[in-house]
């Protein structure tokens, strides 16, 4: 009787383990948005495609930790190109514009 029970009791923890296994990957691997994985795994995990794409999710890259800030400095960055590039043409053509008129 105490046998089947530890035995019972050592089965629950694998499969806790095994259930849970995106979410240790996960804070093993030091995501930032390990709560959410979390709560995802915990929520859909019993079905077979929540499992997997929680899974998925933990073996995925880091996302960056702020986003917006990182899309709105690459357009910024993208502005001051088209900006220098168009100033640099108008430049020329003024050059050479100014090269024929004499």
């Amino acid at each position: 009787m105490l046998g089947s029970t530890v035995v019972q009791a050592v089965a629950a923890v694998i499969a806790l383990g095994v259930y849970f296994l995106p979410a240790i990957l996960a804070d093993r691997r030091k995501r930032h948005d390990l709560l959410t994985l979390a709560l995802f795994n915990a929520c859909l995990g019993w079905t077979g495609f929540g499992w997997l794409a929680a899974l998925y999710w933990a073996l995925q890259p880091n996302p960056p930790k702020d986003v917006a800030t990182e899309v709105n400095e690459t357009r910024r960055v993208v502005r001051m190109r088209t900006f220098s590039t168009m100033l640099i043409q108008r430049v020329q053509s003024r050059t050479s514009r100014n090269k024929n008129e004499r």
